[in-house]
């Protein structure tokens, strides 16, 4: 009696296992022998499958080509609080831009890092190439629909995930909808896929809304709300999530959807309570734990911020960037004696240039605020040699080299830093009170509108224009 596995036992042991190149050798092995199989099929093309999925729902990548063909016609000048294009409109509940810094789409940083969205979109050519294209999802990576009992949703899957024929799946899925007679809800939801692939987001709509009548899934939920907003109709999102609760109570990926979409329009207050409201739900959820912690840190609380960090810590989490968020809390916090060593170990957890730069950036304010500017120069100029992008070092570095007495040095890297960063306020502001010392009038004026565009609360630059104003209708 021979011990070896049968192949297809074996196959689906790699599968489960997750070793899916081993998984699909095998199948290949099996098909050869017998090539019309239909369970090696399905259990093949899963397999390949799996290797790139990603998580559609999550994960909205827009590239070059969805920022310059894109061909939706969205109202320009929409009422305050009804889009995502202008998070400033509604800024309720959260700290001011002076204390929280800004993303380049004007809305606060985010305390979790989410892959690229529409309402995030790059402003130039250049800054849609220099965004990075991650893969990475907030949800579990697995299949969401577990159908693949036959082999035709088996083929759509591989079509759409591994080939990335959209057009091919598209005629599959439609195909399949026609035989079905159009009362299967899943083909339904493939299609608005396709659909929201190609950026059709109407048709998308369409089947999207036609699955809910059929059947109620969380999913269809979730895709409909990114339609609606890539339509740029966060308030149409919000309302959709609100009856998906309705039908599924306390659904944590509707509460969260829920949360991001507040925080995307700015209102942190709501988004707080919605993040409060998925920890009673599931209170491992990393991302509502960040979201908090963040907020409470930039709320002047770093205590409680701390507290949630070290939560996240507890759980298992151990990577450069919670290493960084503990350090800066311990010292805002006064535990002097853990800030150094929770930046130590962000540093050599950091896993590129661009994190290290960051913890050199926050190591150069910690130097500036026990007063030793030397170290902190050298922190920022650190910062730079990890990545020579990084706006906020050359305006620091700037205000360092002020204090010094080197002007000229000054306005050079403010310069650097408003051309690398035109969305922050600081760069433009710093320019103009450097210009208007010197005596460079015109300058001064000109950097201080832009400090103003980028801000316009900010009482400093109300000032000086102010002043300017003045001093232009003596002349």
């Amino acid at each position: 009696m021979s011990s070896e596995m049968e192949p297809l036992l074996l196959a689906w042991s790699y599968f489960r296992r997750r070793k899916f190149q081993l998984c699909a050798d095998l199948c290949t092995q099996m098909l050869e022998k017998s090539p019309y199989d239909q369970a090696a099929w399905i259990l093949k093309a899963r397999a390949l499958t799996e290797m790139v999925y990603i998580d559609e729902i999550d994960v909205d990548q827009e590239g070059i080509a969805e920022m310059m063909l894109d061909e939706n016609a969205i109202a320009q000048v929409p009422r305050p609080g009804t889009s995502l294009k202008l998070p400033g409109t509604n800024q309720t509940g959260g700290p001011s831009q002076a204390v929280r810094p800004i993303t380049q789409a004007g809305r606060p940083i985010t305390g979790f890092l989410r892959p690229s969205t529409q309402s995030g979109r790059p402003g130039t050519m250049e800054q849609a190439i220099r965004t990075p294209r991650t893969a990475y999802t907030a949800r579990p990576i697995t299949s969401s629909s577990g159908r693949f009992v036959r082999l035709g949703t088996a083929l759509f899957e591989y079509i759409f995930h591994h080939e990335n024929d959209v057009k091919t799946a598209l005629d599959l899925a439609a195909l399949s909808t026609e035989h079905s007679q159009y009362k299967d809800w899943w083909w339904k939801v493939q299609i608005g896929k396709c659909y929201y692939r190609l950026g059709m987001y109407r048709e998308a709509e369409k089947q999207f809304k036609s699955a809910l009548k059929q059947q109620e899934m969380v999913d269809t939920f979730l895709y409909l709300a990114k339609v609606y907003v890539s339509l740029d109709q966060p308030v149409t999102a919000l309302n959709l999530f609100k009856q998906g609760l309705d039908k599924f109570p306390g659904e944590v990926t509707l509460l969260c959807g829920i949360a991001r979409i507040y925080e995307e329009m700015n209102n942190m207050s709501s988004a707080a309570e919605y993040y409060k409201e998925v920890l009673k739900q599931d209170n491992t959820h990393v991302e509502a734990i960040a979201c908090i912690g963040s907020n409470h840190f930039y709320s002047d609380q770093p205590e409680i911020a701390l507290r949630f960090y070290r939560r996240l810590l507890q759980m298992g989490i151990y990577n450069g960037q919670l290493f960084n968020n503990l350090g800066l809390c311990c010292f805002y916090a006064q535990q002097y004696d853990m800030t150094l060593t929770s930046f130590e170990r962000a540093l050599s957890l950091a896993e590129n240039e661009e994190e290290a730069a960051d913890v050199w950036y926050n190591l150069g304010h910690v130097a500036v605020g026990i007063g030793d500017t030397n170290l902190a120069h050298q922190c920022f100029r650190l910062a730079l040699v990890n990545n020579n992008n990084h706006a906020e070092a050359y305006n620091n570095l700037a205000v360092l080299e002020m204090r010094k007495g080197h002007v000229e040095q000054a306005r050079a890297l403010l310069q650097t830093a408003s051309s690398l960063a035109p969305h922050m306020y600081e760069p433009h502001f710093n320019f103009a009170t450097i210009s208007d010392k010197i005596g460079d009038l015109q300058r001064s004026y000109v950097a201080a509108q832009k400090s103003e565009a980028a801000f316009p609360d900010h009482v400093d630059t109300q000032h000086l224009i102010k002043q300017l104003r003045q001093h232009f209708a003596m002349l």
